[in-house]
């Protein structure tokens, strides 16, 4: 199945809140979203844009998104993180996850960046899968660190 790849604008912003709740849902983790549309307005489409989305359609429908980041790593120098890659579930298992990684990588390399960064989740073996037949190696020597906002 073939899709359109196009940017996201400041109009879009419900349907990528749509997709990000959908993915919560998809990682059993409903209650963990606590963005919303407005702070995407905010900080997508501010002087100094914090992220970017990219939306595969097809036939004008948004089949799945990829919400990204370009950041900086001492050894490496520029990378872009992708924060998530979205496919709808009636788009699944038609192409549409690898034309939106297929276009992120020609994104890194018109950006100059010398690696791509994301994560994966430990039981989700279809994305697992998928990234390993796309050329990806699974690194098991990091482990993710954060802070939530009450430690902050």
């Amino acid at each position: 199945m073939k899709s359109t790849i196009r940017r996201a604008e400041r109009a879009d912003m419900p349907n990528v809140f749509a997709l990000i709740k959908e993915l919560a849902d998809y990682e059993n983790e409903p209650d963990q979203v606590k963005t919303s549309v407005e702070e995407l307005i905010e900080d997508g489409y501010c002087e100094n844009p914090l992220f970017k989305v990219v939306f595969a359609e097809v036939d004008g429908d948004i089949a799945g998104m990829v919400f990204y980041y370009f950041g900086y790593s001492t050894w490496k120098g520029k990378m872009l993180y992708i924060e998530d890659i979205i496919v709808t579930d009636r788009f699944r298992r038609n192409g549409i996850g690898k034309q939106l990684f297929d276009f992120m990588r020609r994104e890194a390399r018109k950006e100059n960046a010398k690696q791509i960064r994301f994560h994966v989740l430990d039981w989700n073996e279809p994305a697992i899968n998928f990234y390993k037949k796309n050329g990806v190696s699974l690194d098991g020597d990091w482990i993710l660190c954060k802070l939530e906002d009450k430690d902050i």
